[in-house]
């Protein structure tokens, strides 16, 4: 034993030896030595906020391998501002004289030489390269902790942060001035490998603020709760509660696709060729599921569907064996259900539209790499990005960075869509409240939740705001029904994300249409709202991972599943479905979104508080806990009249979008 812990000592202490020789090596090839502090560019941007003496774990492990990546400038970063918001503007003579990506890359991107001259510091430093793009804005890179920390002057180590210890450097980078010159931002820390699938699934209930009730309530429920197909199929007894109603409908089954059509006001045009076909719509998640297209057309067939085919459906995704970073990622099977749930969704709405799915080698740069993919080739006009960070705790080169793509898609005249997460405000994550970066960026349609109830005749019954909190039903020692706290309860089991930016500020399009005392001056998120509620949410089917080494796959089972991840496609598919029907790209949508809004307020359905407040029985089939859901609880956020920072300018209609096509306002 004592043999084998020193050998293991004599390796790292060996790798750190040549990691730390190769890189002074390298900042010698460029003429600059490393402690020559005044002949290097420091980032001092690129450091997360997180990465505090406080937090401090420790020195990272020296031989751990970290992915980094380095954002090169644009050339022109006005102009690209400029560019995006003519095109995207129905008031500009350039409204939709998008550029194409050869063009946009021809006049903004970085040069090839100041591309090519990072890489060759990279590479002579000993790193290795894990992606370029076309549009050369960024390279992504990994290496060591100890070849990371002598190559960028400083030191990595582990930080308490968000329930896990992420790598970030205890200084700001810093790069040799030939080379440092021709970049904008470093990152060498993992505040993006938060970044996390915005779903949930049905009975997910998070950890419990109050004990168990014994074993025996788990056997028998003190309410027994089928669920329901349809809003108000069954209806169960359960304690006083709002107004004093004791009679409430049962949680959702899940709907199906045919379901939410009817529920949108999709099914005649369905039948009437309005499915989305001509249109593709991209998605970008990380990892591949192994079993996507057999899984979609097994649920198909079951919900009498059309199925994938080798037409209808294309993926471009790294091989397994690329797969990085998985422990801090979730892992693929974490993911799994993720792109099962935006394919199945979006198939659901638009049937006949193209699906594009591009997977991420990881949930950090592998994503930028994938977007990448679509925005260089614009290989569609559609993205639905299901994903985000924890708020915006991202270094502010690293958002720069991320920005500029996004400057890129729209002056592409292509639409990105971002679930705005499924944590409320996130305060309990952060201590602060926060919106979630992507879907915070003014340059993003960002898409919030709504709780919905279809009706048997396949109307919408009900809409309000999602924010679920439980309160758990017992019985008394009398054998009454009772709460174990005061409605609603204080445990929140998900909510749509949203709320003022702290570093964006307010775009034009949302001035005079945000309150003021809402916006203050910044961003607000989201834009629009759809179906994210999973105790109201959406059937999906599957064979689940059951081993991330492997990718071997269950049985199939039927899921229930929500979260802004299902709003966002949802609304993609929409595009779609609008795009087919006016010939029109609509790109990045809202500036004509708002406009519509001032102008025609009625054209979107204003999400609000319902009296009373609505509400389902619930019980899960892990514990035999029984619960009354309470809808529109979403922490700090509140639904309101007009604009709120829940479901934003409210739900979307193919009337209103057909007006955002055609882009009268």
């Amino acid at each position: 034993m004592t043999t084998r812990i020193n050998r293991r000592a004599l390796h790292k202490r060996a790798v750190g030896i040549i990691a730390t020789a190769t890189a002074v090596v390298a900042l010698s090839m460029t003429g600059i030595g490393a402690a020559n502090a005044a002949d290097r560019v420091t980032f001092t941007d690129s450091v997360p906020k997180w990465a505090t003496a406080a937090n401090d774990a420790g020195a990272a492990p020296t031989d751990e391998t970290i992915e980094g990546e380095i954002y090169l400038p644009l050339r022109d970063p006005q102009g690209a501002t400029a560019l995006a918001k003519a095109v995207s503007s129905p008031i500009n003579l350039a409204f939709r004289k998008a550029l194409s990506p050869a063009q946009w890359i021809s006049r903004f991107s970085p040069t090839q030489a100041d591309s090519d001259a990072v890489v060759s510091f990279l590479t002579t430093a000993g790193l290795t390269i894990t992606a370029v793009p076309a549009s050369r804005q960024y390279v992504v890179f990994r290496g060591t902790a100890e070849q990371l920390g002598s190559i960028f002057g400083t030191s990595l180590h582990s930080f308490d942060y968000a329930g896990q210890q992420l790598i970030a450097p205890t200084s700001a980078p810093s790069l040799p001035s030939a080379v440092g010159s021709k970049v904008s931002g470093v990152s060498i820390e993992q505040s993006r490998m938060l970044t996390r699938p915005d779903s949930i699934r049905q009975g997910d209930l998070g950890a419990s603020s109050t004990p168990q009730i014994s074993r025996k309530a788990a056997a028998a429920p003190v309410v027994s709760t089928p669920c329901s197909h349809y809003s108000g199929e069954h209806v169960v007894t359960v304690p006083p509660s709002y107004n004093g109603q004791t009679q409430y409908g049962t949680y959702n089954c899940g709907y199906t696709p045919s379901q939410l059509r009817s529920a949108y006001g999709l099914s005649s045009l369905t039948k009437s060729g309005v499915n989305g076909s001509g249109q593709t719509v991209a998605i970008i998640d990380a990892y591949a599921s192994p079993s996507i297209v057999k899984d979609v057309n097994t649920y198909s067939a079951a919900n009498g569907e059309p199925g994938l085919t080798n037409s209808s459906y294309q993926q471009l995704v790294p091989k397994p064996s690329e797969f990085t970073d998985q422990a801090i990622c979730q892992y693929p099977s974490g993911w799994q259900s993720e792109q099962t749930l935006d394919v199945e969704s979006v198939h659901g709405i638009a049937p006949g539209a193209r699906i594009l799915y591009v997977g991420g080698t990881n949930c950090g740069g592998g994503l930028d790499v994938a977007m990448s993919k679509i925005l260089d080739n614009k290989l569609a006009t559609i993205v639905s990005n299901s994903y985000g960070n924890v708020g915006e705790a991202v270094p502010a080169d690293v958002i720069q960075g991320e920005v500029n793509i996004q400057l890129q898609a729209a002056g592409e005249g292509i639409g990105l869509y971002f679930s705005s997460g499924d944590n409320g405000d996130e305060a309990a994550n952060l201590g602060y409240p926060s919106p979630d970066f992507p879907a915070s960026s003014p340059w993003v349609t960002a898409v919030g939740g709504t709780s919905m109830g279809i009706d048997k005749n396949g109307k919408m019954a009900f809409e309000t705001g999602w924010g679920d909190t439980v309160d758990q039903i017992v019985k008394t020692s009398t054998g009454a029904l009772a709460y174990t706290e005061p409605l609603p309860g204080t445990r929140f089991v998900g909510g749509a994300g949203g709320g003022t930016s702290a570093i964006f500020p307010q775009p034009d399009y949302q001035k005079n249409a945000v309150p003021a005392s809402l916006a203050n001056g910044f961003r607000v998120s989201p834009d629009v709202a759809a179906l994210a509620d999973p105790y109201t949410g959406f059937q999906i089917g599957l064979r689940p991972i059951i081993d991330d080494t492997t990718l071997e796959t269950g049985d199939f089972v039927n899921e229930t599943y929500g979260g802004t991840s299902l709003a966002t496609p949802i609304v993609a598919a929409q595009i779609a479905l609008v795009q087919q029907s006016t010939h029109t790209s609509i790109g990045f949508a809202n500036p004509t979104l708002y406009g519509i809004k001032r102008v025609l307020p009625s054209s979107f359905r204003d999400v609000l508080p319902l009296n009373p407040t609505q509400a389902v029985a619930y019980t899960s089939a892990t514990s035999g806990n029984s619960y009354l859901v309470s809808f529109d609880q979403d922490t700090s956020l509140k639904t309101a009249k007009g604009y709120d920072s829940v479901t934003g300018l409210g739900g979307v209609s193919f009337g209103l979008l057909s007006l955002v096509a055609a882009g009268r306002h």
